[in-house]
């Protein structure tokens, strides 16, 4: 991290979870960071850290952010989940047109390095996929099931494709690469989590799906951020500019049902955790009835659906891969982690099932409610001799 303390990095998507964590720790390694978002940072931004209002579906707003800059990361994204994933025309013009005036900007601006925050979902449509790794191929565009991945996609070969493009200015070539992560968890995660908690206090979380053997993957998200830092390290000329034109899949490299590992969280914020088993198949069938259903309403009425088709897929069909690239290349040797301090965040904020009283507690309690109601009856009542 000796270059990190003099160097200039650019994240745009900066001010969401996982572009500010990045931010954060970079910052503290003495770099000088640049949050390119178009929204505001929730946070107070520290010396040294500077926020730039901008939208990546303009190339000149990229292109004068850019000034100085060492190394690009590219995290902003649209349409991962839920509602976002049915706005077609946004998630096109976010990620393939935004990546695209990235690619641009860093060309013609003479900015040597990009990081690109990909997705699994590039080469997973449904189909299983066990300890899978970068010789597959992308998964057919018109095999996917959501327009996000499509355009992930899209935006990946873009990015991979770009290495090796020289600089207007002459000062060299543009070295790329991507990574893929797992989705991403740890405490104040806003995206995936708080939908989650919402469904469990809502009591909507009633049944699980899928077959119980079925393994997925997640990350933490210093984990990835331990991978991005890795992964802009190594298109340097200081390590061969290894990272060059590679694509890596990223996660804690630890294989998991969905659902179990999801567990914690359950009972942890006092729920039970739920014994119904319904069929995938079932399930897949009711995401694309709810799909259906707001394509028809949904501009009187843009609810958030329970599931969608691809949130289906990606929770209930095996699908992990491999960290031996990541590891090789990279040096990215994951650390291990738990959802205590994803419990421990929610519990802090008042989430968490009130705690019921006992037989006897609720008889007390009664009781006591009984007496105070009489009480109040009787204040009404005349005192005897008054006037």
């Amino acid at each position: 991290m000796e270059v990190a303390r003099r160097e200039t990095y650019l994240i745009t998507g900066g001010c969401g979870y996982f572009g500010y964590r990045l931010a954060t720790h970079l910052h503290k390694k003495g770099a000088k960071i640049i949050l390119f978002d178009i929204t505001r940072p929730k946070q107070e931004v520290p010396e040294g850290m500077v926020f730039l209002e901008g939208d990546i579906r303009s190339s000149d707003q990229v292109g004068s952010a850019v000034a100085g800059v060492d190394c690009v990361f590219h995290i902003a994204s649209y349409g991962m989940s839920g509602r976002e994933q049915l706005n077609r025309d946004l998630i096109e013009a976010v990620n393939v047109q935004g990546t695209q005036n990235v690619i641009k900007t860093c060309l013609e601006k003479g900015i040597p390095r990009l990081v690109y925050t990909s997705t699994f979902n590039v080469v997973f449509g449904g189909q299983e996929i066990q300890n899978g790794d970068e010789t597959l191929p992308y998964l057919p565009l018109h095999l996917h099931p959501d327009h996000y991945s499509r355009t992930k996609s899209l935006a990946e070969m873009a990015v991979i494709k770009s290495n090796g493009v020289t600089l207007k200015d002459g000062s060299g070539v543009l070295r790329t690469c991507a990574l893929r992560p797992a989705g991403i968890y740890g405490p104040g995660e806003q995206r995936h989590l708080p939908r989650i908690v919402g469904y469990i206090e809502k009591g909507v979380f009633r049944f699980v799906y899928g077959k119980p053997s079925s393994l997925v993957e997640f990350v933490h998200v210093d984990n990835l951020v331990s991978a991005h830092v890795l992964a802009a390290d190594a298109l340097t000329a200081t390590r061969q500019h290894r990272s060059a034109g590679q694509a890596y899949f990223i996660s804690d490299g630890q294989p998991v049902n969905n659902f179990e590992f999801f567990r914690p969280l359950v009972e942890g914020l006092g729920y039970p955790f739920p014994t119904l088993r319904l069929p995938i198949a079932l399930i897949y069938f009711i995401a694309f009835l709810t799909e259906m259903i707001h394509h028809l309403v949904g501009p009187l009425y843009n609810f958030q659906p329970l599931l969608t088709r691809t949130e289906v897929y990606k929770t209930g069909v095996t699908h992990y891969f491999s960290m031996a690239k990541a590891k090789a290349q990279l040096g990215y040797h994951p650390k291990e982690y738990n959802l205590d301090e994803v419990v421990d965040w929610f519990r802090s904020r008042g989430h968490g099932r009130k705690q019921q009283c006992s037989g006897f507690g609720r008889l007390v309690v009664n009781a006591l409610l009984a007496a105070a109601f009489t009480a109040a009856l009787l204040s009404f009542l005349p005192v005897v001799g008054s006037r």
